[in-house]
């Protein structure tokens, strides 16, 4: 298990929004995510697997902070000035904190996120770095050309601090320490920002650090500015990462001698070896990849990422030093990035040691209900797919809102795969295939759409080009023919006239016989629908009718001093020297206005003499006195009419009112 620490940075970060970061390579994976940390510098990072936590110190503030996986702040361990190295127990039950200013070791609950001991390591041994090895806690201290290891048994009720550890003396300053499960006796040391690069190796199986192996610029790299170190899972050997050279070398921890790189690019300062053996090498790179993935004995990455650009700077942002950490089930990798204003993200990278997938799936653009269609696509990768893999296909639909599971098709050579399916229901259907991925391979998922037709059914609906009177009941009725499930039809009015909105009449299932029926009251011509919304199998359906509503009209004379039946009509008397009045009411509309019509009876048939319109007033009345000297023995008749469009409306139908005759005499 690695454990390192982070050089501290002074400025105070600024909470940012959340932002994905890009891959290159071999690409990242859907889930990639970040999001901003509350955190004024970074000290260390380890992952703890089994709360599913991330521990991250911050030297400037005093703290640990603690999140989540998804990066969501969980809790917070104060009073911690200067705290810099962290270590994690072999159960995962308390983390370890090297809190220089305090001059302590302080243990951290991991459950509860709470300080619950703390170990004094003595005026002057402000502890640094910290690693578990030989059944002890190992701790770097010292500065100036003091630097030291000391040990506590942080299991024991006495810790037994024992202090000057290095009798070699090897180190100007507290080195980073780190130690492996492979090599459980055996601890690693580096010396921070020291070039040439500096490295020691210390057997403490007996509880007493001796220095087994030492180098000074080993391998001969030219490197300087060491930033990290991590010892291989088999506790074989030691990666490093510094300013130089622009790889993180690996060296035998017998005798540090050289054994393989990693090469990245410039400025090395991070890396990080999964329980495993894959390896998670980070750059501080503007304007390249910052963090590289290997498989352990490989010289080329699988995968790279490159953070994107979220300040104000021409670079991207950058890797922390020391910013990297793995899962333990290296299902993630955790990096700390900080960008020119200093604020700091916490970027969650999923899958990172498998190569990615690239899936794909299509889908015939339309299709027929009840009848077969072929999905095919193709699975791709840069490292072969093993012969016989299989992708799962799931149809959502809207008898399968959740998703039903069809089964498997298997990869051909090609990469190829097709998959037959008869879809039970009509609208859009989805297929999603999904590769669940093995050791090597990241999962994969890729969806198609088709628009399935459904089946047409038949509704009818009565009394469709029909003319009513004013306020008349009407019954229509509406006939829907065969459908899946759906047996409910809608029955919607929609009178003329902007003021009037649709509106829905009666919604119920039909009958035994298919009909529903609803009685609407007719005062304007209507648009009458009949709707059926349609069901899985089954397309919607709306009909639309339309029926014609006529005027209420009245009228009267007033005026006359007799009426008698005359020439089968009845007549109304007026003396010559009297001005008949025609009064008329009728069905009111904002702006209507009527059509007043008179008529004389001439050579045996009648001729219009005055066709006018008038207007209404609010009530719908209106009167029209005859004036004049008329003559004397013809006969007359008179209406009052609505005209559709030219009464100033079209909200009805054209009526014409009940003719009144009448005559004059002396």
């Amino acid at each position: 298990m690695r454990r390192r620490t982070l050089p501290t940075a002074t400025a105070l970060a600024v909470l940012f929004s959340s932002v994905a970061l890009v891959a290159t390579g071999a690409g990242s994976a859907v889930a990639d995510s970040s999001t901003t940390l509350p955190l004024k510098s970074t000290g260390d990072i380890v992952v703890d697997g089994v709360h599913q936590r991330v521990f991250i110190s911050d030297p400037t503030a005093g703290q640990v902070l603690v999140t989540n996986y998804a990066g969501t702040v969980v809790g917070t361990v104060g009073s911690l000035p200067g705290v810099h190295g962290l270590e994690l127990s072999p159960d995962s039950g308390t983390l370890y904190a090297a809190v220089h200013d305090a001059t302590a070791i302080v243990a951290i609950d991991t459950a509860t996120a709470t300080e619950t001991r703390r170990w004094s390591t003595g005026q002057g041994a402000g502890p640094a770095y910290v690693a578990l090895a030989g059944g002890k806690l190992w701790f770097s201290y010292g500065a100036s050309g003091d630097g030291n290891i000391g040990s506590l048994d942080p299991n024991a009720t006495d810790p037994g601090l024992t202090l000057g550890q290095d009798t070699s003396r090897t180190f100007y300053e507290a080195p980073i320490l780190d130690a492996s499960p492979g090599a459980p006796g055996t601890l690693a040391a580096g010396s921070p920002g020291q070039s040439p690069v500096e490295l020691a190796v210390y057997d403490v199986s007996s509880g007493t650090a001796t220095r087994t192996a030492y180098a000074r610029d080993p391998g001969d790299t030219g490197g300087g500015n060491l930033q990290d170190l991590a010892v291989t899972p088999d506790g074989k050997g030691v990666v490093t990462a510094s300013g130089a050279p622009y790889y993180q070398p690996v060296y035998k921890l017998t005798d540090l001698s050289a054994d393989g790189k990693y090469v990245t690019n410039t400025y090395p300062n991070a890396v990080d070896i999964a329980p495993n053996g894959d390896v998670a090498a980070g750059t501080f790179s503007w304007y390249d990849p910052d963090v590289h993935v290997f498989k352990p004995g490989t010289s080329m990455p699988l995968k790279q990422y490159d953070f994107p650009n979220t300040g104000n700077s021409s670079g991207a942002d950058t890797l922390a030093p020391a910013g990297l950490a793995w899962a333990p089930d290296e299902s993630k990798l955790f990096a700390i990035s900080e960008n020119d204003n200093n604020v700091y993200s916490l970027r969650i990278l999923d899958a990172p040691a498998k190569t990615s997938t690239t899936l794909t799936a299509n889908a015939p653009a339309t299709a027929t209900r009840a009848k077969p269609l072929t999905l095919t696509g193709t699975l791709s990768s840069s490292a072969a797919v093993p012969a016989g893999t299989k992708v799962s296909v799931t149809r959502t639909d809207d008898e399968s809102p959740s998703g039903k599971p069809l089964g498997t098709a298997t990869v051909a050579a090609d990469g190829s795969y097709s998959f037959t399916d008869t879809p039970p229901a009509g609208g859009k259907v989805t297929y999603t295939v999904m590769y669940a991925g093995d050791a090597d391979h990241a999962s994969a998922t890729a969806s198609a759409s088709t628009a399935v037709a459904r089946t047409a059914t038949t509704l009818t609906l009565t009394n469709n080009g029909k003319v009513y009177d004013y306020a008349r009941d009407v019954t229509f009725t509406a006939h829907l023919g065969t459908t899946y499930k759906n047996r409910t039809v809608e029955i919607w009015a929609d009178p003329y006239g902007s003021d009037k909105p649709n509106t829905l009449v009666k919604k119920g299932t039909v009958n035994s016989s298919g009909d529903l029926s609803a009685t609407i009251r007719l005062t304007r011509d209507t648009k009458v629908s009949a709707k059926f919304t349609g069901d899985t199998r089954y397309a919607p359906k709306t009909v639309t009718n339309s029926v014609y509503t006529r005027v209420k009209v009245s009228t009267s004379l007033s005026g006359y001093y007799k009426s008698a039946t005359a020439w089968n009509q009845k007549y109304f008397y007026f003396r010559q020297s009297k001005d008949p009045v025609h009064n008329t009411t009728m069905s009111m509309y904002p702006g209507r206005k009527y059509q007043l019509q008179v008529q004389r009876y001439s050579d045996g048939a009648w001729r219009t003499t005055t066709t006018e319109y008038f207007a209404l007033d609010r009530y719908g009345k209106d009167a029209v006195t005859l004036d004049g000297t008329p003559p004397v023995g013809p006969r007359f008749r008179i209406r009052s009419s609505y005209i559709d469009t030219k009464s100033g409306d079209n909200v009805n139908t054209t009526t014409y009112g009940a003719w009144k005759y009448f005559v004059f005499t002396r």
